[in-house]
């Protein structure tokens, strides 16, 4: 039964490699009881749901591989339904997987046949995905493209399986083109490649079907879905007798002069999640006060850095002037949880001796970069960040031992010993200048209130894409 993936509190993420241990573990546990039965008959489910009711027949795209075996049992399904299906397919049933090549026999035999191209004119009332899976390697072109190409533009619902076509679902990369689905009805568990860089573009809503697999045949894995909460993400309750120096003094160095906005919102955001004082270090000698919260304390940055706090933000509006090289230098020195952002980072990147002296911090350090930053601190493009956001992260996380948010479409949250987490909250809203600089504030209230650094990172991530949108007309 398809169940919304995000009624579960930090579902597992599997990349092709652990969906290929989880077939074999099933194959040997269960022969002569293939998974293609089960993923069939749940997206036939699925597609009597959504197919419009408009007597059109249903298009089932189906590819040469497994995919196409699953999309192969769903016609074959909804043909027994009374609905009227046309299969396209150009696979050699001769050189179909066995449980494949199965399906397509199951299909012929019940009277199905299957056609080489998309009929021209024809409306319909679905598409139902099953060109190519997980694991794809190559890009999309051809044929298959052109028949992508027409999915997109179909006036009806779209639906995927497992994986839209052309979306590599380790990465969320697109191979070439992709089919932009409606629903993915995706089976065993979550792939990673669904929740960032273009997969939530082209998954649209999402449906999960585990197919009956016992828990226990599933591989222990690094990465997880942040789609609720746990109890390592939230504070313990405020007791009466409480002061604000049991909340933490937590600073922010930035706001060099054209700039000083960032400081200020990363200030704000950790008054109002919860620290109990906040102390600006704005390089701007003229800003003396924030009128619009007076409850923010200033400290020249050079003194700010070397204070005793409980936690210290170094990058909103710092700019790179000798100035921000020196107050990064003394930071990096600081025995307090260091979360580093904007041009903090832009400055370790074009500094290896910096960057080492990151590397050798024994207090917790936490990265939050864009794309453009992880690819100076990587020193590689943007694209190639883009390519394989996890793998980036992961690659940042274990060079400077530190907590990484790689922020963008599903923010990757990356930790020295290797587990990750994607984000699940957030949107395009998000896409606005300052909106960094108050994810840099949350997570400095969260740590300055005690929460373990990478509780703190996914906690800030999740509740920062959590908060309300303003829609531009009501600005």
């Amino acid at each position: 039964m398809p169940i919304d993936p995000f009624t579960l509190v930090s579902p597992p993420l599997f990349a092709a490699a652990d969906l290929r241990e989880i077939e074999h573990r099933w194959t040997a546990a269960h022969p002569g009881r293939p998974l293609m039965a089960g993923a069939g008959a749940a997206a036939a489910d699925l597609a009597c749901m959504l197919a419009r009711d408009t007597g059109e027949p249903i298009l089932v795209l189906a590819g040469p591989g497994n995919n196409g075996g699953d999309a192969l049992v769903t016609a074959r399904l909804l043909a027994a339904q009374g609905f009227r299906v046309v299969v396209v397919s150009r696979a050699d049933p001769a050189r179909l997987p066995p449980d494949a090549a199965r399906a397509w026999a199951d299909w012929r035999d019940a009277g199905g046949n299957a056609l080489t191209d998309v009929p021209a004119g024809q409306s319909f009332g679905l598409v139902v995905d099953g060109l190519y899976g997980v694991g794809l390697v190559r890009a999309i072109e051809g044929e298959d493209a052109r028949w992508i190409g027409l999915a997109n533009a179909m006036a009806c619902p779209r639906l995927a399986l497992d994986v839209p076509s052309g979306l590599d679902g380790d990465t969320g990369q697109v191979r070439g083109c992709a089919v932009r689905a409606d629903h993915t009805l995706t089976f065993l568990g979550l792939k990673p490649g669904l929740l960032t860089a273009d997969g939530p573009d082209h998954a649209g809503t999402l449906h999960l079907d585990a197919l009956g697999v016992e828990p226990d045949m599933l591989p222990a894995v690094a990465g997880s879905a942040l789609t609720r909460l746990e109890a390592r993400h939230r504070l313990p309750p405020r007791p009466r007798n409480s002061h604000k120096g049991v909340f933490g003094h937590a600073g922010v160095v930035g706001g060099a002069q054209g700039m000083v906005g960032a400081a200020l919102i990363a200030g704000r955001a950790a008054l109002a999640y919860g620290a109990g004082a906040v102390t600006l270090g704005v390089l701007d000698a003229r800003v003396a006060v924030d009128y619009g919260e007076p409850r923010l304390m200033f400290a020249p940055p050079e003194r700010l850095v070397a204070a005793p706090l409980d936690v210290l933000a170094l990058g909103p509006g710092l700019g790179q002037a000798a100035q921000a090289r020196v107050l990064l230098e003394t930071a990096l020195a600081s025995t307090c949880p260091l979360v580093l952002d904007a041009d903090a980072l832009n400055l370790l990147a074009g500094d290896p001796a910096l960057s080492e002296m990151a590397a050798r911090r024994t207090a917790p350090t936490l990265l939050t970069p864009h794309p453009g930053e992880a690819a100076r601190l990587l020193a590689c493009g943007t694209y190639d960040v883009q390519a394989d956001r996890i793998a980036a992260a992961s690659m940042l996380a274990r060079r400077f031992r530190a907590h990484v948010a790689l922020k963008g479409a599903g923010t990757v949250v990356t930790h020295p010993q290797g587990r990750y987490a994607i984000n699940t909250t957030g949107g395009p809203h998000l896409a606005q200048a300052g909106s960094g600089d108050r994810l840099t504030g949350i997570v400095v209230a969260l740590l300055a209130q005690g929460m373990a650094p990478g509780d703190a990172l996914e906690a800030a991530v999740w509740r920062h894409g959590s908060e309300p949108s303003i829609p531009p007309a009501a600005i």
